[in-house]
């Protein structure tokens, strides 16, 4: 029976992403429709202004059903925000099998007690993620049923965001109108994208530098370690130039593509850029190094703040793989060099990974998050035939 197809559709602080996904008969995932347009209700990840988001939504997923031949009525949406955390949380049962052998009832227990975590109560659980299965507080295993010991315990990464926030975004694909099929943290669509399992074996961390937020995501030893949104973007670098340099926000973003750098001292000394007068603006000619040392100041404690968070969950920098980028900030030039003085750990810009067809939404750095929805769509239907142990490796390793 042919798989239906998957829709991606990100809702993001400068732009609005749709991708249609179709499902080969050898696996293989080809992008067969996008939809894409600037994004005037969103800010920060959260919606601002519900029915500007709701004609960018639709938008969106209009040239998409178009460039798709086909109708679009369910979608996977991704989400992320400032308000999204994470935290691990351990569950622990006794072994209720004779002779102490560990029964499927007691890995079900064990994962209904990880999951049950205690959060404020404008919160809710965006994901649950396990991470390793213990027996006796020593023995880590990856399936316990069949071994034996006196307790079962299990660690489960909680993903979970502001309430209202979250239900805002969901509101807005509903209005569009539009079935949701799930709702998935916009970084962990990024890493599922881009990331090889040799890399999350040996360790990685995602940061994806969106317009308005940063996700990231950590792997340490083959499981998600850690995970989070910082409130802060590439606008906010947009935003720093405009009101240094008092340019209109929209040339100052032209200046920050063409001619800025992350790093403070690229480009020659004495040179500048000049930006010719228009109607309400008489001109502006701004230094070249003066322009990089605002934009590295915004850089640098964008990257400081992921680097701070991982220093309090005690990870440190335990990648063996690196430091892997990707959004549209990855693309600004001397970005990939300054990630690499902050972290210590060498760098790379992240492609789509696993997918192939339209060659825009799959060679760019800033489609990372929907192309990896879509492969996140495919693995859904995948694991609903899986059987239990089908579900739990997906949960183990499910990005």
């Amino acid at each position: 029976m042919p798989v239906p197809p998957v829709v991606a559709l990100e809702i993001g602080s400068t732009k609005v992403i749709a991708l249609v996904g179709e499902r080969r008969d050898d696996g293989h995932i080809m992008i067969t429709g996008m939809g894409e347009g600037p994004s005037t209700g969103v800010r920060k990840g959260e919606i601002i202004d519900f029915d500007n988001a709701v004609v960018c939504a639709r938008s969106a997923l209009g040239m998409a059903e178009e460039t798709a031949k086909v109708a679009i009525r369910e979608v996977y949406l991704a989400v992320s925000g400032g308000h999204i955390r994470s935290q691990v949380h351990r569950g622990t049962v006794p072994v209720s099998g004779r002779g102490g052998e560990i029964l499927r009832e007691d890995v079900e227990q064990v994962m209904d007690v990880a999951r049950a975590v205690n959060l404020p109560a404008d919160r809710d659980v965006l994901h649950t993620i396990c991470q390793q299965f213990t027996i006796d507080d020593e023995q880590r295993v990856i399936q316990p049923e069949g071994m034996e010991g006196s307790r079962l315990s299990l660690d489960m990464l909680v993903l979970h965001g502001v309430r209202t926030r979250l239900r805002n975004m969901i509101n807005v694909a509903k209005n569009v109108p539009m079935d949701i099929a799930d709702v998935t943290f916009s970084g962990l669509c990024s890493a599922l994208s881009v990331l090889t399992p040799e890399q999350k074996k040996s360790g990685a961390l995602v940061v994806d530098l969106g317009g308005g937020t940063t996700d990231y995501v950590a792997y340490a030893g083959n499981v998600v370690a850690l995970a989070g949104a910082a409130a802060v973007g590439g606008d906010h670098v947009t935003n720093d130039i405009a009101l240094g340099f008092n340019v209109p926000t929209s040339r100052a973003e032209k200046v920050k593509r063409e001619w800025g750098s992350a790093l403070p001292g690229d480009g020659e000394p004495d040179k500048t850029v000049k930006l010719p007068p228009e109607v309400g603006f008489a001109g502006r000619t701004i230094a070249l190094q003066a322009l990089n040392t605002v934009i590295h100041a915004r850089a640098d404690e964008t990257l400081g703040i992921v680097s701070a968070r991982l220093e309090e969950a005690g990870l440190g920098r335990q990648f063996g793989a690196g430091v892997v980028l990707t959004g549209g900030g990855a693309r600004l030039r001397g970005m990939q060099e300054l990630a690499e003085r902050v972290f210590g750990l060498p760098c790379t810009i992240g492609k789509p990974r696993n997918v192939s067809g339209l060659a825009t939404a799959t060679e760019g750095a800033e489609y990372a998050t929907a192309s990896g929805l879509v492969q996140y769509g495919f693995r859904n239907t995948a694991a609903a035939g899986g059987g239990f142990w089908g579900k739990v490796m997906r949960r183990l390793i499910p990005y």
